[in-house]
């Protein structure tokens, strides 16, 4: 009974945040107070009630590390034309009938270069509407296919904090986990192009392509631009691990900054931690306006606050009644089925992206012993789920950003595909498995 009150509280909490429009942060910070006060009720003393807190919060520090590198790092990408000059040249190519199409792939492209949905969706998801929008295309169609290909790099590039939230909360390798996920992504992401191009020629676009010359007269854009991103593809392909790589574009970024948009070491150390800030008189206005450091304390306190969590409920098995109804799910359906299910519950009351996740792992942990498919699971689930809950901060910043609201979900097909695929797909492994036993 204790538990389920407990539980009940937290939830309350979350809900009232949402409600009130609250930072998430302060739920968690009321979850942990009840989750403590759970485990001096069950005995454990107050000493060891906090060392338990703190191993959670060591289990995490890895990804604290990257997150700070990340923020560091995409502020650098703005700052110094590296964003830009990739926009200015992707959007050269775009054909009016193909201009659906193109609101997913020129997304999905800077997404697996930056990792970040929400950077993608305020730079390249603006463009993109801008220019289908001269055209009279549907917004709701092209803010669908924005969503899409945002989330396309947020949940495979080794750029992306939820990607490394995962590797970390599994302890597997992020590499193992992208070349996992391209494979069970193939099918959904070459239906969805097709999808896309069939919208586009039903849309018969007419305008012209909209100028995006903003960026050339707002950066020195030069090939030098392009090489922070060029590096870190390259390192990636060598899987040189993830930190050393985002260490090299961070240095190579800074000359950059300096030597190609003539910022001053002060300006640049200012950009590191608060991130960049366009001058207003520039053509391109606040548009990249971004990243640093400061972009992720809130997101870090998140992580923080719930890795104490998965000790807490590691140790106390708090939550080891919802465990053993999910595992149940399991049973009658498959591993995944029942992941995707948690995740959708943990999306709807969290509405955020990375506590869902955290708490989707916790409840579903112990249906699939091998940790690389347990993350392939949760990549496939809890990270793409979250876009698709309207009310969720995943699907309301991006969407907002592109000047749409909810109805953009309905058009996320690559979303939609992923999840229905490997749906389909852990179902036809189980009939297998079956027929052999």
């Amino acid at each position: 009974m204790i538990e389920l009150t407990v539980l009940s509280l937290f939830l309350l909490s979350l809900v009232g945040c949402v409600v009130m429009s609250l930072n998430i942060v302060y739920a968690l910070i009321v979850g942990f107070i009840l989750f403590f006060g759970y485990m001096l009720y069950k005995k454990y003393s107050f000493s060891e009630s906090v060392r338990i807190s703190l191993e959670g919060i060591k289990g995490v520090k890895n990804i604290i590390i990257i997150f700070t590198l990340i923020g560091a790092l995409t502020a650098l990408w703005r700052a110094g034309g590296t964003i830009a000059y990739i926009i200015d040249v992707a959007t050269k190519v775009i054909r009016p009938r193909f201009m659906v199409l193109f609101s997913f792939l020129l997304p999905c492209l800077l997404s697996v270069l930056t990792g970040t949905a929400f950077g993608t969706a305020a730079t390249m998801g603006v463009i993109c509407m801008m220019i289908a929008n001269s055209m009279g295309i549907d917004p709701v169609i092209t803010a669908g296919a924005i969503l899409s290909g945002s989330f396309f790099g947020d949940r495979c590039s080794p750029m992306s904090s939820s990607a490394s939230l995962v590797s970390e909360l599994t302890g597997t390798d992020i590499y193992k986990n992208i070349s996992g996920m391209i494979k069970t992504s193939a099918v959904p992401f070459i239906i969805s192009c097709a999808v896309y191009i069939i919208l586009g020629f039903s849309q018969a676009g007419t305008g012209e392509v909209a100028s995006t010359d903003i960026f050339a007269r707002s950066f020195e854009l030069s090939f030098w631009c392009i090489i922070p991103a060029l590096l870190i593809v390259v390192l990636c392909v060598l899987r040189v691990n993830v930190r050393i790589s985002m260490l090299s574009s961070i240095i190579v970024s800074v000359f950059v900054c300096v030597f190609c948009q003539n910022m001053t070491a002060a300006e640049v150390l200012r950009t590191i931690f608060s991130g960049f800030s366009a001058d207003e008189a520039l053509p391109v206005g606040t548009m990249l306006n971004g990243g640093g450091f400061s972009s992720m304390l809130n997101v870090m306190a998140i992580i923080i606050i719930s890795g104490t969590y998965s000790s807490i409920f590691k140790t106390t098995g708090l939550l080891d009644s919802l465990k053993g109804i999910m595992e149940k799910l399991s049973q009658k359906t498959t591993p995944y089925a029942a992941t995707v299910v948690a995740s959708i519950l943990t999306n709807m009351f969290s509405c955020n992206q990375s506590l869902a996740v955290i708490l989707a792992k916790q409840l579903c942990e112990d249906l699939e012993p091998d940790g690389e498919k347990m993350a392939i699971n949760l990549e496939n689930s809890a990270i793409v789920i979250a876009p698709l809950t309207p009310w969720s901060i995943a699907s309301a910043v991006p969407l907002t950003s592109v000047g749409m609201d909810g109805r953009g979900v309905f058009f996320a097909v690559y979303l939609y595909g992923l999840v229905i695929y490997n749906l389909i797909m852990s179902f036809i492994g189980k009939g297998k498995k079956d027929e052999i036993s």
